[in-house]
């Protein structure tokens, strides 16, 4: 998580922290009301602080799912339910898991999963609902060439050495519009 600091102004336009339990993400969920409010970001590459970590920090009561769960909920408030369709560019791990957590309309949006892998393209992905304890239906995974944008990509960057950067950067496709990083 980068570090932001801003004017005092803009901490009482947003309505400064959730001051509620431990484990509460309470910078994400004030950075997420910024940019809900309209509120725009710059970023700085240099680095201006250096942090000291200790193990009874607060950073440490966060669950990753907790997380996870406020990102998805905005994810589809400001983006997936307004997109008619979308791919998933992950067709592994990640991608599934936000295929499976996605609001059934969200779900139903979902036009395939794209991916570079060759043992995964050319098949299917077939959710399984737990609950009913049946099979969904099948969900292309096709070549990212091959993929209709817009893409939520659930790539983390930096970890491919430099392939992903460059497939995406080959489609000349425009952030926000084209796609949205969710990794």
């Amino acid at each position: 998580m980068p570090t932001w600091f801003m004017h005092k102004s803009i901490f009482k336009k947003v309505g400064g922290f959730v001051e509620s339990d431990k484990g509460t993400p309470e910078d994400l969920i004030f950075f997420n009301k910024h940019l809900d409010l309209g509120g725009k970001i710059c970023r700085v590459e240099d680095f201006l602080l250096v942090y000291s970590f200790h193990a009874d920090q607060t950073t440490f009561s966060i669950h990753k799912n907790t997380i996870f769960t406020v990102r998805i909920e905005r994810l589809q408030r400001v983006v997936l339910n307004d997109w008619p369709h979308f791919t998933i560019w992950n067709a592994g791990k990640q991608g599934r898991k936000l295929y499976k957590s996605l609001s059934e309309e969200n779900r139903m949006k979902v036009g395939a999963f794209c991916d570079v892998d060759r043992n995964k393209i050319g098949h299917k992905y077939v959710p399984f609902d737990a609950e009913k304890r049946t099979n969904g239906t099948g969900i292309d995974i096709v070549h990212f060439r091959d993929a209709r944008p817009p893409f939520v990509i659930c790539v983390k960057m930096d970890t491919t050495g430099g392939d992903f950067e460059n497939h995406l950067r080959g489609l000349h496709l425009k952030e926000g519009t084209d796609y949205v990083m969710f990794s």
